[in-house]
């Protein structure tokens, strides 16, 4: 029987977005605990150097690249970078998304939602198609995991535009699944439901939406932001490598009710 630890990815390079805080932050930790070298990425570098040093002064390897990618040229710049310094990539975490708008949908002003878009769809998108083209020129192949949501399945109340964007990552994710398989490129979608993280505090620090949405988790609590790491970690890994275009609920049961 094999010793090989699946879960190893020493010698990996990987990009995560979103990752000064929150989801995106204990998922660059991890990565790094387990040999990658991690690309903290998000829209102001003094948070993503923040995390990166830490990761650095706990034996880690990690740098701090900012890239809104909200910005069609941030974007470019990033994929510049990453050619240029390291020549290949093999993880990319698509987490960094927004929400600006909390109310009724049909009072969604276009700002709100040509921005959710901007970010949640064209950003995640366009941040795949570079991280394909460049695992496809390498020939080894990678992993991409997209952090949707709960809300991509079901929608989230008072989040109309918000749910419409997680819902289209969950198609971009199988979309591109399909095509990329050929390429040993896997495509699969992380379903946080309910996490504690100042990106969802509009929700959590607020008792009424709070107790409203206990009543649907069955585990009665939120999620650590760390919950959502080792699915990431799974899917990034040798361990899935027969995974693709797969959606993994991490909700405490909330799609179950």
């Amino acid at each position: 029987m094999s010793n090989k630890d699946l879960f190893d990815l020493s010698g990996k390079t990987a990009l995560i977005t979103g990752a000064s805080r929150g989801i995106g932050e204990s998922v660059a930790r991890l990565l790094a605990d387990k040999g990658a070298h991690v690309i903290v990425s998000s829209r102001k570098i003094d948070g993503c150097e923040a995390v990166a040093a830490s990761i650095r002064e706990n034996g880690g390897s990690a740098e701090a690249v900012a890239c809104h990618i909200g910005d069609m040229a941030q974007i470019d710049g990033i994929w510049d970078y990453i050619r240029e310094k390291h020549g290949k990539l093999d993880i990319l975490v698509n987490n960094a998304a927004t929400n600006p708008y909390f109310g009724k949908i049909e009072d969604t002003d276009i700002g709100a939602f040509q921005k959710t878009v901007d970010v949640n769809i064209r950003g995640y998108f366009f941040m795949s198609t570079q991280a394909a083209k460049l695992m496809q020129k390498s020939g080894n192949g990678g992993a991409i995991v997209n952090v949707a949501s709960v809300n991509g399945v079901t929608p989230g109340f008072m989040q109309g535009i918000y749910s419409i964007t997680k819902s289209a990552v969950i198609a971009m994710t199988r979309a591109f699944a399909r095509e990329l398989g050929p390429d040993k490129i896997r495509v699969n979608a992380l379903l946080p439901g309910l996490t504690d993280t100042k990106f969802a505090s509009a929700l959590t620090t607020n008792d009424a939406i709070r107790d409203r949405a206990m009543e649907h988790i069955p585990m009665h609590r939120m999620a650590h932001p760390d919950e959502m790491a080792g699915t990431v970690l799974y899917l990034v890994s040798e361990a899935s490598s027969y995974t693709t275009g797969t959606c993994v609920n991490v909700d405490g049961g909330y799609l179950t009710v």
